[in-house]
């Protein structure tokens, strides 16, 4: 299994190295380890997170496709959708077949079908359009319901620090 895994997971890199994404960069850490990568995300365009570049980390399980990988932040991150120590939490990262709270549909969740490429476009679009009602971080979602103005700020902040600014000018 593990030799499946990493002919798709070459097979990927090549694609994203061929035709990247605009605004995502992505690849092993190192090219002796395969199931381990970095990428970096560019904040969305008209968005709090607008020009940030932020770092996460992808660990692919050695049945990948079959599961998919952990993925979390590395750069700091405030976002109803992201756990205070960067753990992602979207539909696509989940484990395939329905849901048990009964919140996702099978369809929504992950399947072999899905690629690094699709993981990487989905966090980008969930930065731009949180989904509050599954907060993984409750600060950041009650924030983001109740004080936008407050919430754009400190994503703001964190821009800067993404980009090794000083705080404030």
């Amino acid at each position: 299994m593990v030799g499946s895994a990493l002919k798709r997971l070459m097979a990927e890199y090549k694609q994203l190295s061929l035709n990247p994404p605009e605004g995502i960069v992505a690849g092993p850490v190192n090219e002796e380890n395969f199931f381990e990568w970095e990428a970096l995300i560019l904040g969305p365009a008209e968005t709090p997170f607008d020009g940030g570049v932020f770092k996460t980390s992808l660990l692919f399980p050695t049945d990948y496709p079959m599961s998919p990988p952990k993925m979390r932040f590395i750069s700091d991150m405030f976002h109803p959708n992201i756990y205070p120590d960067g753990r992602v939490c979207i539909s696509i990262l989940h484990s395939p077949g329905d849901d048990p709270m009964g919140y996702e549909t099978s369809a929504e969740r992950w399947s072999p079908v899905q690629s690094i490429e699709k993981i990487l476009l989905s966090v980008m679009s969930m930065l731009a359009e949180p989904n509050p009602e599954s907060g993984a971080n409750v600060d950041a979602s009650k924030m983001w319901r109740d004080d936008r103005e407050q919430f754009d700020k400190q994503a703001e902040r964190l821009v800067r620090k993404s980009l090794d600014l000083p705080p404030d000018l």
